[in-house]
């Protein structure tokens, strides 16, 4: 089976350093470095289309654009590649969500995945009118999903749920193909809607063991529904083709992270609900020391930026080694990033999926032909 690769698409801003916020923190001034306009996404979408990368994910909150809207208009500058689109079910009613996507799939071709993010703030929430606590708000994805996903298959929906009521909703037009549902989460709710709803569990970047622990928990409970699902992972990465390059540029982008902005966040983060942000945080503890905490992997990222926080590190050679790591795991998808993304979309798509289409893990999805030869460091 070929390894799929998505990439990130900035819409809360780009730099040469780290852009942080998230998680109901503001985004950093950093991404003031490169605004999202739609030229520049297009030109990283266009990159990571080139490049082999099956799609690209855009982020949901008030640190950044709309997702819908900005890959709606970045998609007439791109053929092939799909968007991951990070969107909260509680701000969107069922039946206008399922004919949102319907639409977006007949005018891209296909090409709408959708990260559905159930949302971890309250406060963050209650500033977009929701008020409902953080276990509501997963029992009404549930509700969410079960109506879009019967909507999408043609069905007439009448549902009186806790949360969420409809009568004699459906669709004029089914979408075609039907989007892939991608979910995350680490909590018992989440595992549930997860297992019931989603086709592509996504976890952040934990080493190795946490993450196995993750799939056999998912897995299990895919299980007893009747159902089988994919596994993801979302990374950040720095790869060069020496190791020593990619630590320093490691080394760099922590030299840039202001003290009192590490602090700031750090305390902002510290207030999530979300298991996930917890689990992140445990990784680094604040402190800049230690963050290698297993090899390749970096948790840099998490002191200044919420959600992903970790990074894979190394030479080519290395990042591809920890790729087929995660895979022996059950990773078949991985989410990546890097700052800036344009350059780095490049240097992980020259410098480590030719080396993993050598191993026979990855094959470009766009293209018929040979995968293009790994690049060899210069030497003088």
């Amino acid at each position: 089976m070929s390894l799929t690769f998505h990439w990130f698409l900035p819409t809360n801003g780009d730099s040469r350093h780290v852009v942080g916020g998230g998680h109901g923190t503001p985004a950093t001034v950093s991404g003031q470095d490169r605004p999202p306009t739609v030229a520049y996404l297009s030109q990283i979408a266009r990159a990571a289309e080139d490049l082999g990368f099956t799609g690209a994910l855009t982020p949901t909150g008030g640190w950044c654009e709309d997702a819908w809207l900005t890959t709606a208009m970045v998609s007439q500058n791109t053929e092939h590649l799909k968007f991951l689109v990070a969107f909260r079910p509680g701000f969107v009613s069922p039946t206008l969500a399922a004919q949102m996507a319907s639409t977006y799939q007949r005018q891209t071709g296909g090409r709408l995945l959708l990260n559905v993010v159930t949302g971890g703030e309250s406060h963050e929430q209650r500033a977009y009118g929701d008020f409902l606590d953080k276990d509501a708000r997963y029992r009404r994805t549930g509700e969410f999903l079960s109506i879009v996903r019967d909507l999408w298959d043609g069905k007439t929906v009448d549902l009186a749920g806790e949360h969420l009521r409809v009568e004699d909703a459906r669709l004029a037009r089914v979408p075609d193909p039907v989007p892939e549902v991608y979910f995350g989460g680490s909590s018992p709710a989440a595992g549930e809607v997860a297992a019931r709803y989603a086709d592509v569990y996504l976890t952040w970047g934990e080493p190795p063991a946490q993450v196995a622990e993750k799939i056999a928990w998912i897995r299990g409970l895919a299980e007893r529904e009747g159902r089988t699902l994919r596994f993801g992972i979302r990374l950040h990465v720095i790869t060069r083709d020496t190791s020593e390059q990619a630590w320093a540029e490691a080394a760099r982008l922590l030299d840039g992270f202001d003290p009192a902005t590490v602090k700031s966040v750090q305390e902002g983060l510290a207030r999530s609900e979300s298991e996930g942000q917890r689990r992140m945080l445990a990784l680094h503890g604040g402190g800049r020391d230690g963050l290698e905490i297993h090899p390749n992997l970096w948790a840099g990222i998490g002191l200044v930026r919420g959600g992903a926080g970790t990074a894979l590190v190394g030479s080519h050679d290395e990042v591809a080694d920890r790729i087929e790591e995660y895979h022996a795991l059950g990773i078949d998808e991985f989410v990546l990033s890097g700052y800036p993304h344009l350059e780095e979309a490049y240097w992980f798509g020259e410098g480590v999926l030719p080396r993993l289409a050598a191993r026979g893990r990855w094959r470009h999805p766009f293209t018929t032909g040979p995968a293009p030869s790994a690049q060899v460091p210069f030497t003088s």
